[in-house]
């Protein structure tokens, strides 16, 4: 006897449609990276997905930049917590600012794509970096309460002094530069910590 049709295949498509997403987005990433401008088709083709899933994923360039930027802000925002459950909260702190800073040095060439999609009269605003000083505020609270770094340093503080990041040239060498760099941020952090 035959079966009866079916409305819904048997595969998973919402797994297939996920990793097509994180594929256009991980491929969209680096396109973008390198080059503010690089054609949609051309993203989607490398991608290896047809023109009708990459627009049902990302209508327009807008919402596939505005997407990356988030995107790779939520993957660096969802480390914190992982990052303290598997150590002290100051080591867990400095790993922290080392991902954000690759975060940062590897995605600056997206600071164009973003300006161009964000620029244009009645474009959408550039997300809010809210997860990104959501987890900088968790791991500043575990060293509070650890003592390993000084009474009173906030988020905004946090922030106001990583902003020295932007001022590291991404395309030259930048890693050295910036060990430095969040080494004596940290060195300023725990200056006059109580558990020190």
């Amino acid at each position: 006897m035959p079966q009866p049709k079916k409305d819904k295949p048997d595969t998973p498509l919402r797994s297939d449609a996920q990793r097509n997403r994180e594929r256009i987005l991980a491929v969209a990433t680096e396109e973008l990276t390198h080059c503010a401008n690089a054609p949609l088709s051309a993203i989607a083709k490398k991608a290896g997905v047809g023109q009708g899933t990459f627009y049902r994923n990302f209508p327009n360039r807008e919402a596939l930049v505005l997407e990356i930027y988030r995107y790779g802000m939520q993957q660096v925002a969802e480390a914190a917590p992982e990052m303290l459950a598997a150590g002290e909260p100051d080591l867990a702190l400095r790993q922290w600012m080392d991902r954000l800073a690759e975060f940062a040095m590897t995605k600056a060439g997206l600071a164009d794509a973003i300006r161009l999609v964000t620029s244009a009269p009645g474009a959408p605003e550039k997300p809010r970096p809210t997860p990104l000083e959501d987890a900088a505020e968790l791991l500043l609270r575990a060293n509070h309460e650890a003592g390993t770094i000084r009474p009173g340093v906030t988020g905004d503080d946090f922030f106001l002094v990583l902003g020295g990041l932007w001022l590291i040239d991404p395309g030259e060498n930048w890693q050295p530069r910036v060990t430095r760099f969040l080494d004596l941020v940290m060195d300023g952090l725990r200056a006059g910590a109580p558990g020190r």
